[in-house]
Parts: structure tokens; sequence; C-alpha cells
């Protein structure tokens, strides 16, 4: 095996091949190749037989990619070493023993609908309603459950205390015993019951030590504990284990990844050989420099510092718009001049962003420039199902013959108005060849249609009636809040989301994501209202869906030529010539539920997070911010993201004058991570950023004295906030959170409002 085409630290790497290992590989270091060099080191070189070596990575394509590297780098035949996924190890290992643990070999998968199936019969053998305990909400809880290696016995033991989860642990008991009945397993099953094959039977487990004498495993910080324990079970006796993985690209500890797997892996095996992977083979010194300083303020990792021989580079600009639709035009100037001028390749471009819902302004800056781009990750904002309903509504209000339209929605919510009885009605208005809004004008006169059936039908007439009664009374954006609200949609979203906060992964988030993309379509109806395109002559609701409909309408001609849109989290393991960072303020990247948090390691992934994103770059990086943001059809002022504070000043170059900063300074962000943790629910965390700009920014205009009244949250210079809990005249008696209640005349001290 030819290994001079590694760098030293690689080469260690690859030849330790006794003992424990732990590859520290930094981003864009080269750790697949240090990986299938090793594997093939041990087989060219140390004459190990592809049996007793086992691969474990966490996607079947990069398995994939490992086994065909693998095979180009020898001659021999690897058909009996596995390289696999966990699951498909696992699946190998049950079929061949899963009855010493009472089950059927040949057992079935089921997979999300399958599971949705069984939960429901659960649910109807323990008379529980469906609408209270929601099956896909109780499936990810279960997931969560096997994922922490939870049997439903102690799942119920630990959360004796709440109702509603003891509730949830009789399911997931019926649901444990229904599928072994079946003679089924979940994919969360697939490791649990080989974990519990593995403790149960040593003789198992001793077989599978005893063939598979060298492991390694990719991506390690990103594995659960279950994945985990399986690991190591498997591990222990010769310990001829190497992990690769890098602690500063943690992101998915939301599902289920522990950190501490990989930083506390030292603990975990006697004489660890540890190695770092440094030498950065994918970007400028530069962004290495920038994204090695904002690393470093967390402390919850292993040192390292990445480098490059890339010695030049462009410096990281930094770009301040007035809005978040001159952030979008800023990226899509800066994109086509770029493209013009260089001779990029549209594909060499990357937008990445912390919320799905900051892509909407791009996407509309994009289609206005005719700049071609893909959504990754996600669909595109305006063929979401609840943007594509809530347009459909605007399009009865405006024009009640629309029959794809009615169809739409006419059960959306929920009337209970079944596809027969749409069919009936769609029928009876070809046969009159009238409008199936015509036919359920009349539909009292319909003896084809059950009466509860009509009474639901008249409900949604009468909403319609009473929105196309006030569409000319109502500017734009007021309708389409009085069409959410009149409706019931929203809040149909709002009950899914607040009944489901225990499951912050899957329904409820869901729920939260649709609820953003409703509000930030207000924020489409806004920009349209104070639009001043000459083009738009009356700021109606028929020109407002003229504009939507331009707006939306993309080429649906294939092209690999696109710019890439997508989350940081969905950037991870890409990379991109030119990256933009867009959203770079306080409350949306860090995320104000990270601020939110008591803990600071919600804190720290978020500059993982933001780490990920800056070493996506390989030649240039954009970062973007805006000082008025309106998101989830709230405008606000922002605050600049304190990733941005962080970075060293010899990287950057601000494309704005200092008279136009944002404060940034640890006093903000110390204030607004206690009144986010001290009034978030009753505060957004947008009017957050506002109460501490107006605190804190040098050039504050000072509270009115006339503003200041009984109850006010007001900050004191020297004192901090406080309630205002007397007014006497000029006297105020305020009682301060940390400094107890004091006598203040409002006249001579200055006071500003939180």
């Amino acid at each position: 095996m030819n290994l001079d085409t590694l760098n030293p630290e690689q080469r260690k790497a690859v030849e330790h091949t006794q003992g424990p290992v732990l590859i520290l590989a930094g981003a864009g270091s080269g750790k697949t190749k240090v990986l299938t060099s090793r594997i093939a080191y041990l087989m060219e070189d140390k004459g190990v037989h592809p049996s007793n070596i086992l691969a474990i990575t966490f996607t079947n394509k990069a398995a994939n990619e490992m086994r065909e590297r693998v095979e180009k780098n020898i001659d021999s035949d690897t058909k009996d070493m596995w390289i696999s996924t966990f699951h498909s190890c696992c699946v190998r290992i049950l079929r061949k023993d899963i009855n010493k643990i009472g089950y059927n070999r040949s057992f079935v998968i089921y997979d999300a609908a399958d599971q949705v199936t069984l939960v429901k019969d659960c649910l109807k053998e323990l008379n529980l309603s469906d609408k209270v305990f929601e099956p896909k909400v109780v499936i990810s809880i279960i997931s969560g459950a096997k994922d922490k290696l939870q049997s439903p016995k102690e799942f119920k033991q630990r959360n004796a205390g709440d109702n509603r989860l003891t509730k949830v642990a009789d399911i997931y008991t019926l649901y444990q015993d229904r599928l072994k009945r079946n003679s089924a397993l979940d994919f969360d099953d697939l490791i649990l019951k080989t974990v519990e094959l593995f403790r149960t039977n040593p003789d198992v487990l001793d077989y599978y030590r005893g063939r598979f004498k060298y492991i390694m495993v990719d991506e390690y910080q990103d594995t659960s504990k279950a994945q985990y324990e399986l690991v190591k079970a498997l591990a222990k006796g010769h310990q001829n284990i190497c992990v690769v993985g890098d602690d500063d690209q943690s992101i998915y500890g939301w599902r289920g990844a522990d950190i501490r797997n990989i930083l506390e892996f030292e603990r975990d095996y006697d004489d660890v050989f540890v190695i770092k992977l440094e030498q950065n083979y994918r970007s400028t010194q530069v962004i290495l420099d920038a994204a090695n300083t904002v690393i470093a303020n967390n402390i919850e990792r292993k040192r390292k510092k990445l480098w490059s021989d890339k010695k030049d580079g462009e410096s990281i600009k930094i770009e301040l718009a007035e809005s978040e639709v001159y952030e979008a035009d800023f990226i899509a100037d800066t994109i086509w001049r770029l493209h013009k001028r260089d001779g990029r390749p549209f594909n060499d471009f990357a937008i990445l962003y912390r919320a799905n819902a900051q892509a909407r302004p791009v996407e509309d800056a994009f289609n206005r420039a005719q700049i071609p781009y893909n959504i990754y990750g996600g669909t595109k904002f305006y063929e979401r199902k609840e943007i594509k309903d809530l347009v459909a509504y605007l399009r009865v209000i405006q024009n009640p013959q629309d029959d794809i339209s009615i169809k739409r929605i006419i059960n959306v919510p929920k009337r209970s108005i079944g596809l027969r009885t749409i069919e009936k009605i769609e029928d009876r208005a070809n046969l009159k060849q009238e409008s199936i809004y015509s036919v359920l004008l009349d539909i009292d006169t319909n003896s084809d249609i059950s009466t509860k059936a009509k009474g639901n039908i008249n409900d949604f007439i009468d909403i319609v009636g009473t929105l196309r009664t006030i569409k000319e009374a109502y500017p734009v954006s007021k309708l389409v809040e009085k069409v959410l609200d009149l409706t019931g949609y929203m809040d149909e979203l709002v009950e899914i989301r607040d009944k489901n906060k225990e499951d912050a992964i899957t329904k409820s988030e869901e729920a939260q994501d649709r609820i953003d993309n409703l509000m930030e379509f207000i924020s489409i109806a806004v920009e349209f209202e104070n639009s001043t395109d000459e083009n738009i002559e009356e700021k109606n609701l028929e020109t407002f869906l003229t504009t939507v409909a331009l707006t939306s309408d993309t080429s649906e001609e294939e092209q690999e030529d696109r710019v890439s849109l997508m989350t940081i989290h969905t950037s991870k393991g890409l990379e991109f010539p030119v990256v933009f960072l867009t959203g770079m303020e306080e409350g949306l990247f860090p995320i104000s539920r990270a601020i939110k948090s008591m803990s600071d390691s919600d804190l720290e992934e978020e500059r993982r997070l933001c780490y990920v994103g800056i070493t996506r770059a390989k030649q240039e990086l954009f970062m973007s911010l805006t000082r008025r943001r309106t998101l989830y059809g709230k405008t606000n002022v922002s605050i600049a993201s304190r990733f941005i504070e962080e970075l060293p000043d010899e990287c950057i170059e601000k494309m704005y004058s200092k008279k136009q900063e944002l404060p940034y300074s640890k006093a903000n962000y110390n204030l607004l991570d206690k009144y986010t943790k001290k009034y978030m629910g009753s505060m957004s965390k947008t009017d957050m950023a506002n109460k501490v700009n107006a605190t804190v920014k040098d050039s504050k205009k000072e509270t009115d004295i006339d503003d200041i009244k009984l109850g006010s949250k007001v900050y004191h210079k020297k004192f901090g906030p406080g309630t205002v809990v007397s007014v006497m005249g000029s006297d105020l008696t305020i009682a301060f959170e940390q400094q107890g209640i004091k006598k203040i005349n409002k006249e001579y001290t200055t006071l500003d409002l939180i």
C-alpha cells in the first residue's frame, strides 16, 4: 500500500493499527482518505482478512463511497468485509441470532407508515384519542426512548410524575408487544435489539468480537447512546477500535447525538492514541483563521487549529443591509457580478441560513434576477403546502369560480367534508355546467349529501362570504390575517405545536415551521403594500395575487448549473467555492431558543453550527445581517450576532461605514441572554433585540419620562433592570432584580423602557 500521498499526520493515523485510536479530523482534512487508506493498509501490509474488518458510517452513500475507494487501492477481494451503516450492520446480526431473544428471524421492518398504523391500533385498544396522542408524536417520543436504550418500564419510571408521558409509556409497552406478535421491528429496534442480544447472550457477543478484530467508526461525534453502547460492546475485548470525527462539527444534539461520546473516548479505553488532522485541503487560510477564532470560544471541545497551504485568500466580506429584501438583492447582485466578471458558474455558490423561512426573500430576488437555484433539504417557499393553501383561499376570495382552489381548501382545515361528498358536488357541477361554488351555495337542495356534510359546507360558505365582504375594506396583509383567523387554520397549527412541546424535533417543530412560513407570507403582503414599484398600480388583492404568481413562476427546465440554497445543517459534508452566510443576527443565529436555554451547551452547538457554515467555503465567504428584519410577519430592529464579534479583525472587510454599524458587545449579549430567559413567553425573540438595542447602544434616544408608568419595565445604568411598583408624581418606586427596591426621581435619572 503506497502511503506517499498522505501527509505525516494522516500517515500516523493509518499506520497505528493496534489499540484504540481517536482521529480528530478537522473540516476538509481528508478523513475519508485516511479511513479507506487504513483499511487498505490493514489488508495489504498487515495481512488482515477482510472478514475481520468492520467499518461503520451513517449513510448508504458514505458506505458505498468508502467501499469503492478501498477497492481502487487494493487488488484483494473485499466481499467479506463489512462496510455498512449502523442499521445494515445490525440487520445482519439480528437475522442470524434474534431468535435468542424471542423474535422470529424472518422479522419484517416497519416503515413510518406501518408505525403510524400500529400506534393507531394501540390507541384504539387502550381507548385513547389519536387527537390527544397524535401517532407521529408518540412514535417520535418512543424513538427517543429507544435511542437512550430505555425500555417501556424504564421510560415509565423516569416519567412517573408526568401523566401524559405515563400514558405514552403504556402505548410504548403495547406497541412493543404488538411488534413482537407481528414479528416486526422498527428502525430504532434494529440497534436496540442488537444491544439487547449482546447483553443477554455473551456467546453471540464473543463471536462478533472474535470476528471483528478491527473496528472503524466514521462521524463518531454524531453517535447516540445506543450506537455508542453497540460499538463499545464489540470493541471491549481487543480494543482495536479507530473512531474518526470532529467534535467541532457536532451539530445534531437535537436528534440524539451525544458529543460526550467523542470527548470522553479516552476515558472508555486504555492508552488511546490521539491524532489530530489539522491540515485543511479545502479553504484558504483566511477562512480557516476565522473558523478557528470563532470555535475557540467554546469550552466543551478538543483543542485543534486548522491550517492550509493556501496562504492567500480574499477577506471575509460582511454586509449590513437595511432589510431582508436588500440583503437578498445584495446576494443576487454579488452572484451576478462574480458570474459575469470571473466566469463563475452558478453552482459555485451556496446560500446558507439558520431557518428555512429566510430562504423566501432570496428566492424572490433570484426569481427577479433570473438566477437559477435549487432548494436543498426543503421545499421551495411557494410550493409549501401551507402557502399553497393560503394562496388558494385568497384566490377563492377574489374569484369563487376557481374550482381548483375550492377543491383544495373546502376541507382544509378538516371540516368532515369527505372525498365522496366532494366528488358528488363536482359531478353535479359538471352536470349543470356550473362552478362548484354555485353548487355549494345551493347545497340544501341536494338530496345526495348528508345533513351533517351540508351543515359543514354551509359553514365553509359563510366563511368565504364573510371574507369576500371585507376584502375591499382591509389591506392585503390584514386580509391574510383574517383568513388565518376565521378559517381556524392558524389555531389548528398552534394547538398541534403547544400540545406536543415535549416532542421538540417532530410534530411540534413541524407545526412551528408551518406557522413561521405563514407569518412570513404576511411579510410578503407587507412588502407589497410598502412597495414603490411603479408596475404595481393598485395595491389590492387581485394585484397581489398576480405579483405572487409571477414571483413563484419559475422555469421547470432541468438545469444543473444552479445556486444552492440550504440550511447550515443540510450543508454539513458539502463544500462550495463561494458561500453566503445570511441572517447573522442575535435571536436568528444563534437562534433564540439557544439563548433562552439555561444550558451553555445549546449556545456552543450554535457556535459549532457557525463553524460548519464558515468551513463550507473554499475561496470566498460573505456574511450578511440586516438593520431591520421582517420575519414571521413582524419587523424588528436587529442586534449583530455574537459570532460576528468573534471574528478576527484581520480576516474581515466590512462593506459599510462605522457610522452604520450595529451595536454588539459582551454586555449587549449578556443582557439579551438575561432578558430572553426571563421574559421569553411574554415577548417575541425579536422584541428582545429591540429592548437590548434601546438599553445598550450608545446612540440610543432617552426614554420620554411620561412613558414610564406603573408596571413599566425599566433599565437603570447602575441598578440594571427593574419594574415600577409605585408612581407618586415624579417619584418612582422600582423593584430592581438584583438591587432590591429603590426610590428614584425620574426627572433627574435616565431610565430606559425595556
